[in-house]
Order: C-alpha cells, then sequence, then structure tokens
C-alpha cells in the first residue's frame, strides 16, 4: 500500500522536475545577424590583406568537438604590404552557447596542442579612445616557435576575461530563459619580442573593427559597444 509520506514526496519531485523543466533557458538569442561570418570581416585592411589559413589550434573535422562546439570558424593571416608583419586572426562562432557547449579558452587549448604557457595575464585591449575590451594576453611556446596572443570572448552580451567569469555568465544569462551565441576572437603572432608583438597586435584589432560596417560589430564585442564604436 503506498503510503502519504510516499505520496507528498512522489509529488514534490514531480512538481520540482516541472519546474526545473520549465526554468531551462528556451530562447536563443544571437548577434550574428544574417550571412557568414566570414563575409562581415574584411578581407583587407588598410594596408592589411589576408589569405585563408587552417589553424593547428582549431581543428574541425566533422566529428570533433571543435565541429560541435563552432558553426562558424574563420581563420586568415593579414600581411601588412608595408613591412611584411603579420597577425593570424581566429574567429570562432558557435550559435548556442549552453552547460555542455560552451567556447574553449586558448589557455586550454594550446596546452593540450603541445605549448607551454609562459604567460597568461589579462588586458584592456582599447579598440577606440573611449571603447576597451576585457581580454586575455598570453605567451606560448612550442618547440621553436613562440607566440604572442590577444584573445577575448563574448557570450551573448557580456565578455568574460577568464573561465570562472564565463561559468557564471553563462548561469547569468540561463537565469534569464536565454541561450545565447558566442564568439571567441584570437590574434596571433610570432615572437621575436613579446612588447612588440603586442603592440602589432594592439594596433592591427581597431583597424579591422573600423573597417567592420558598424552594424556587424556587435556579433564580435557586444551591442553596447559597438554602437560606442560607431560614435567614435
Amino acid at each position: 500500500m503506498i503510503q502519504r509520506r510516499d505520496l507528498i514526496i512522489g509529488g514534490a519531485c514531480l512538481i520540482g522536475a516541472a519546474a526545473g523543466a520549465a526554468a531551462k533557458p528556451r530562447r536563443p538569442v544571437s548577434l550574428l545577424r544574417g550571412g557568414a561570418l566570414e563575409d562581415q570581416v574584411p578581407r583587407t585592411v588598410g594596408s592589411w590583406v589576408s589569405q585563408d589559413v587552417g589553424d593547428p589550434v582549431a581543428i574541425n573535422e566533422p566529428d570533433s568537438l571543435t565541429a560541435k562546439l563552432y558553426s562558424q570558424l574563420v581563420t586568415r593571416v593579414y600581411t601588412n604590404a608595408a613591412n611584411s608583419a603579420q597577425v593570424m586572426m581566429l574567429l570562432a562562432y558557435g550559435s548556442r552557447q549552453t552547460d555542455d557547449l560552451q567556447l574553449h579558452r586558448p589557455e586550454v587549448c594550446y596546452p593540450a596542442f603541445g605549448y607551454a604557457l609562459l604567460r597568461n595575464e589579462k588586458t584592456q585591449l582599447p579598440v577606440t579612445p573611449t571603447v576597451r575590451l576585457p581580454a586575455r594576453r598570453l605567451i606560448a611556446q612550442a618547440d621553436d616557435r613562440r607566440e604572442a596572443i590577444i584573445y577575448w570572448t563574448r557570450m551573448g552580451e557580456l565578455l568574460p576575461a577568464s573561465g570562472a567569469e564565463q561559468r557564471l555568465d553563462r548561469l547569468r544569462i540561463a537565469m534569464h530563459g536565454d541561450v545565447p551565441d558566442g564568439v571567441l576572437c584570437r590574434f596571433s603572432a610570432a615572437v621575436d619580442n613579446e612588447q612588440d608583438a603586442w603592440r602589432q597586435i594592439e594596433a592591427f584589432v581597431p583597424e579591422l573593427l573600423a573597417a567592420m560596417a558598424a552594424k556587424n560589430r556587435a556579433v564580435l564585442i557586444g551591442t553596447e559597444r559597438a554602437a560606442l564604436t560607431a560614435k567614435a
């Protein structure tokens, strides 16, 4: 015979399960508004000319985790015709950021591909006199190759600058019932001098954003910052 206590416990479980299902994020929110990401990012930026390339730290085989995380990848090397300087760009876009599928951060990916991280620090990347992006600077070493890296991530309208911030931002967004899109924006250069390499990237990124149509910048930096860059 079913006891009254069992009925109460069973009813409470059903209510909890229903509440959990109701609280599950269901509303997709995307800042990529029409068209492919690769078509929204200019291939020529001032004196910089690009070439599409592969990226050994972003393997995108059909059944790979990267393919599940990112629906679009844009990997290019931009070369400055004036001085032959090069900046590699990776834009990895995911249409749904969930508990199971979230942006992978370079400080995790680079060691997985055999790189040692020699530096890993927060920075504020200036893109106009009044707009800065919360980003990270890394130095990664593998065999005889050393890279200076500056990257940021966007999840919905937020730009988390660490793995802990990303998890917290994901929870905040989920509590509003949203399933956001997200993008990893990574720029790197071969290192002879760390400060020179970082300065080279810091000079290139504002040029790239300025060369984009104002309406398309939000997919990389969020709506509010995109609007502020349009006023600069």
